[in-house]
């Protein structure tokens, strides 16, 4: 594996020189001063290298760039800052000046799972119209020193309790897909020791909370081999010339070329659209899909410590619906969470998370009244439709503002 993250960034350096040269050829080849650009052959060669150009390029960590956000007709400038800085994460703030004085605070716990925080820019965008939302922006593991140490699952969880202690009490938080879990268990610890900053609502989307009920091809991989597979097959050391030099590390471009494979002709068939949108001249459609691949293709390294823990404590154990997992040492007591209100979304599309995945949180929530759970199904809805898009910003959205207001003003209280 060590030898294939150094070919991987030799191949990396060779592409990004060919898609330099391709894009050099796209643009003389439509350039309106040589002949080229008015044959009938020039644009198509060109929209090739185009779609080659922009396949091959090296992407780093995308900007979430939010500018402005557009509440009751009226347009109000974004600003974002960095309000804690942690060596494996730092946690940002978005707000604008048109928040009322008792708006919610939200904080919204990013996956760690191959890709930068920045592809809930639509979660965030939507959200930050009504509340001040924070979100936990995840280090590129190869970025990160060795002398920073280890993270693994139980520092995950650390760092939930540590932002929610930072952002103050009457927070709500919102886990999308992975994330669900730890943010699940630190809700627990928390509400068992009735922590003053633990969440007024947690609300979970598309996480696999217990991936016993309905499993997906997801799920099955994750089952058909052990755990020492994973560790001598997907577990590489990050090479020297990176800052995490001698980090261990699950890389990213392995996590991007498993996801792409699951549904390659799909992203073959994007790709070949988009390559006919620009030989058509429709930059606005090629534009989308772009935009899209740039996001979904900027990827990003797990320690090995949090990737095998969670393969091996979420996916193979059931650690968490089983009543098994453990943090520090320590026994998580799901009878914990006692008013934190829950709220749990699926997708009837997802083909990550299956339906009652999600679901099964309200279930082990077994101290928790019914009035204070809530489970909301999203038609036609797949799982990245969950948290972008317009499906995200006009159905799923309204579910969780209502749901945030409906627990924003009460004082949490243990219910006995």
């Amino acid at each position: 594996m060590d030898l294939l993250y150094n070919a991987y960034e030799l191949q990396r350096a060779m592409m990004s020189s060919a898609a330099a040269w391709a894009s050099v050829g796209a643009e003389l080849l439509t350039n309106p001063s040589l002949p080229f650009g008015y044959s009938g052959l020039g644009p198509i060669m060109a929209s090739a290298l185009d779609v080659f150009a922009h396949a091959a390029s090296p992407r780093g960590k995308p900007a979430f760039d939010i500018e402005t956000v557009t509440v009751d007709g009226k347009v109000q400038p974004i600003t974002e800052s960095i309000v804690l800085h942690k060596p494996f994460g730092n946690l940002l703030r978005f707000d604008h000046p048109g928040l009322a004085p008792d708006a919610p605070k939200l904080l919204i716990v990013a996956p760690m799972s191959g890709h930068y925080a920045t592809l809930l820019r639509g979660t965030v965008a939507r959200m930050a119209e009504s509340a001040q939302v924070y979100i936990t922006d995840w280090a590129d593991a190869k970025l990160v020193p060795m002398s920073a140490g280890r993270f693994d699952l139980d520092d995950y969880i650390d760092y939930v309790v540590s932002f929610l202690e930072h952002i103050g009490p009457g927070t709500h938080v919102l886990a999308v897909c992975q994330p669900s879990v730890p943010a699940y268990a630190a809700t627990a610890i928390m509400g068992a020791k009735e922590h003053p900053c633990r969440p007024a609502t947690l609300t979970m989307m598309g996480g696999p909370i217990d991936t016993r009920e309905a499993p997906t091809s997801v799920n099955d991989v994750a089952m058909q081999q052990p755990l020492a597979w994973f560790e001598q097959n997907v577990i590489a050391t990050v090479p020297m010339t990176y800052p995490g030099g001698g980090r261990r590390v699950y890389p990213g471009f392995l996590q991007l070329a498993g996801f792409m494979a699951m549904n390659l002709g799909s992203h073959m068939m994007s790709h070949y659209g988009m390559f006919k949108h620009m030989v058509e001249g429709d930059g606005d459609s090629a534009a989308a899909t772009k935009a899209f691949y740039d996001e979904y293709r900027a990827v990003c390294d797990m320690t090995a410590d949090f990737y095998l823990q969670t393969v091996e404590h979420v996916f193979q154990k059931h650690s968490l619906p089983k009543g098994e997992f453990v943090h520090r040492g320590e026994r998580i007591d799901l009878s914990g969470i006692r008013d934190t209100a829950l709220l749990a979304i699926e997708g009837e599309k997802d083909d990550i998370s299956g339906i009652g995945q999600t679901r099964a949180a309200l279930h082990l929530a077994s101290h928790l009244p019914e009035k204070r759970k809530k489970y909301f199904l999203a038609a036609e809805v797949g799982h990245y439709g969950i948290f972008n898009g317009s499906k995200w910003r006009t159905r799923i959205a309204p579910v969780l503002e209502d749901w945030i207001a409906q627990h924003q003003r009460k004082t949490l209280k243990v219910v006995a």
